[in-house]
């Protein structure tokens, strides 16, 4: 499990949020809500799905510590911003970012390596900007051939 280091740019996204827990795991609700209406969103940039997760300052990754959850799509502004959609904007950071190949089935067991065995041993930290999965042309919802990049937050341990 070896991330490449990458500085993400300030990008603006158009989607739509829902807040919950680990406990009340809602993405489902979210992306079928969003993936039907994604083709409204003017401006984009690229085909790339983005799966934004905000979590708050102190994050224990409890099961019922909420956190905000993101389905978006890059864009080059916020103009036209569809009805029923918000505007979200990520500012540079820096961060490590994961191959993962495979379905849902064991994506659980990969986050718990990334923040329970990599990080740690790392020179890095958890950074307080949101993390992120990358869905692109080789991601296929729960198809055991599905790829993703796993983006996460970092900053240089003190």
């Amino acid at each position: 499990m070896t991330p490449t280091i990458k500085t993400f740019p300030t990008t603006k996204f158009i989607g739509k949020n829902l807040s919950f827990t680990y406990a009340d795991y809602r993405v489902f609700e979210l992306w079928s809500s969003f993936m039907p209406r994604r083709k409204e969103i003017q401006n984009t940039i690229g085909s790339e799905l983005y799966n934004i997760q905000i979590n708050p300052e102190n994050f224990d990754f409890q099961p019922n510590t909420s956190f905000t959850k993101w389905a978006t799509v890059a864009v080059s502004s916020f103009e036209n911003i569809p009805d029923g959609m918000e505007s979200l904007e990520i500012q540079e950071g820096l961060y490590a970012v994961f191959n993962y190949k495979g379905d849902q089935s064991n994506v659980a067991a990969f986050f718990n390596s990334i923040y329970t065995e990599w990080l740690p041993s790392s020179n890095y930290e958890l950074g307080n900007h949101p993390q992120f999965e990358v869905l692109g042309e080789k991601y296929k919802n729960n198809d055991p051939n599905s790829e993703e990049e796993i983006w996460i937050p970092i900053k240089l341990r003190n």
